[in-house]
């Protein structure tokens, strides 16, 4: 990666973090909301069993309601666990499963550890983001383990990242590793941005 696209994403990053740490918890609470109707209906057009999610942290649009309420209804959602070899191991959510401070301080499940290659039987892919372009590029927090799990895929499913409104952009600073998604959630819509990959 070039000095130029670090320091671009660096700065974009530091940017959207600065704006998320603002938000008021009204706006929190009402974007959770309209996060969850939003998968809740992707999931349902998708006719998804068996998906993965990330829990969302206190500054990210929520996630936790949409997967108890994923997991009340049965599907199998699994949930990412990060490892310091910078691949992902995932964990079944359950309905009374316990949270914990994962290696990076982000909320991870507590359970059974299922390896990497878990991922593999998913119908679909909900991610984190720090912003989403119009091509479906996708900025993440600089940590590359979704971009690694999705390129590793043999058969990626649909790949949806969540984010506020406004961190829908023209355009986000992107490398060769960088993988696209498929469309964006938002608390107010979800859009197809860029094809499935098989």
């Amino acid at each position: 990666m070039s000095d130029a696209i670090a320091d671009a994403k660096r700065a974009m990053r530091a940017e959207l973090r600065e704006r998320r740490q603002v938000m008021s918890q009204t706006a929190r609470d009402a974007a959770a909301d309209g996060v969850r109707n939003q998968l809740d209906a992707l999931v349902e057009r998708l006719r998804a069993r068996s998906i993965s999610c990330f829990l969302s942290t206190n500054t990210e649009p929520g996630t936790r309601e949409f997967v108890a309420a994923a997991v009340d209804r049965g599907i199998r959602v699994l949930l990412p666990i990060t490892r310091a070899d910078g691949l992902l191991d995932w964990s079944v959510a359950t309905p009374d499963g316990d949270i914990a401070e994962g290696l990076f301080g982000l909320p991870e499940p507590v359970g059974d550890v299922l390896g990497p290659i878990a991922v593999n039987d998913v119908d679909l892919l909900i991610i984190p983001a720090a912003a989403i372009d119009r091509r479906g590029m996708r900025l993440g927090w600089g940590r590359g383990y979704f971009d690694k799990t999705i390129g590793s895929m043999e058969r990626c499913p649909p790949v949806y990242g969540v984010v506020f409104d406004s961190e829908v952009v023209d355009e986000v600073p992107s490398d060769i590793h960088d993988q696209p998604v498929t469309g964006v959630v938002t608390p107010t819509q979800t859009v197809i941005l860029a094809p499935v990959r098989r």
